[in-house]
């Protein structure tokens, strides 16, 4: 798969009717920290982290890569996006090589239920259709994960396979520009 963007990273801002997707800067440390120290955030994710354990590892910009977006809101970073290859060693994939794009994303607790992981993940798959037509994007989550399993079906991925991982069944899914998603029909409402 070729690197979400190549050669146009760092995308312009994407702006949808309430968010802006953009790079990570210095700014974004603090909320970075309490993303990966939230025990509601690591609930389906292996757990929170010690916060004294990322204050001392968090660079001072952190997430500063192609395929990763922070999700700001009126000036503020409020989650992130990621687009990242999927490792071959992994289970779950839709091509025999491997390498297919797979969408992760993690907000935080005080902004769930507003809609704003719907609205954000649908600008970036609009985004990624844009810097490479044709080609799927993944998800892969724990079943047991209600609200993740919900923002899938709205965005229209589509089951392709469960697995153990993690000590946990997982649910595998494929989006593709080809098929349009749910989200991006006028008036569709955003959920997460």
């Amino acid at each position: 798969m070729t690197e979400p963007g190549s050669g146009a990273w760092p995308p312009a801002p994407i702006r949808t009717e309430r968010l802006v997707l953009r790079v990570s800067e210095a700014r974004d440390r603090a909320s970075f920290i309490d993303l990966f120290a939230s025990p509601e955030v690591g609930t389906y994710i292996g757990g929170a982290r010690p916060r004294g354990d990322l204050e001392r590892a968090m660079p001072e910009v952190p997430g500063r890569r192609p395929g990763l977006f922070v999700i700001d809101l009126d000036g503020a970073m409020i989650g992130m996006i990621t687009l990242d290859p999927r490792t071959a060693d992994r289970p779950g994939h839709v091509r025999p090589e491997a390498g297919e794009s797979e969408l992760g994303y993690l907000f935080l607790p005080e902004v769930w239920g507003r809609g704003y992981a719907a609205e954000a993940c649908a600008a970036a798959l609009d985004w990624f259709t844009a810097a490479l037509p044709g080609e799927p994007v993944v998800l892969s989550t724990q079943s047991a994960n209600d609200r993740a399993m919900r923002l899938a079906a709205k965005l229209g991925f589509i089951e392709v396979e469960r697995f153990e991982e993690y000590g946990a069944e997982q649910w595998f899914g494929v989006w593709s520009s080809l098929t349009p998603s749910r989200s991006s029909r006028p008036g569709a409402g955003c959920g997460g």
